[in-house]
């Protein structure tokens, strides 16, 4: 299953992501950086600098900096991960920056319970965004 995380709430795809990943099937999530987070943007930037800033800088938790790689982290926050059955259901799940080669032409999901019409604020930042920050 490929999804196309185009203007999708982030929250919303990676539940979807995961169970279906719990369900033994494999998930593709292509344009990772077009995916939303919904709120005021300070409160988020705030939020992803404390959590970054906890910790020793030699031993963690760290986190990256790629808007793929934060969305993987997300989906791998909802699943069991220190399980067997969470390990395996994470390796099921990728995540990419645009859309790759080997995926275009095919048929992508568009999550319609995720999409931003159904937000009810215009709050809300893109990964992308998010990913320059904390590059900074």
């Amino acid at each position: 299953m490929i999804i196309d995380a185009n203007n999708l709430i982030l929250g919303r795809i990676c539940t979807y992501a995961a169970k279906q990943a719990l369900l033994g099937n494999t998930v593709d999530i292509i344009n990772c950086e077009k995916a939303i987070i919904t709120g005021k943007r300070t409160s988020i930037f705030e939020h992803y600098d404390t959590r970054r800033e906890r910790g020793y800088i030699y031993k963690g938790p760290h986190f990256s900096r790629m808007p793929d790689r934060l969305v993987k982290r997300t989906v791998r926050g909802m699943l069991p991960y220190k399980q067997e059955r969470g390990k395996e259901a994470l390796k099921k799940v990728k995540c990419y920056l645009g859309v790759p080669k080997e995926f275009e032409g095919k048929k992508f999901e568009v999550l319609k319970a995720a999409h931003m019409s159904k937000m009810t604020s215009v709050k809300y930042i893109k990964i992308g965004e998010l990913a320059q920050h904390l590059g900074k």
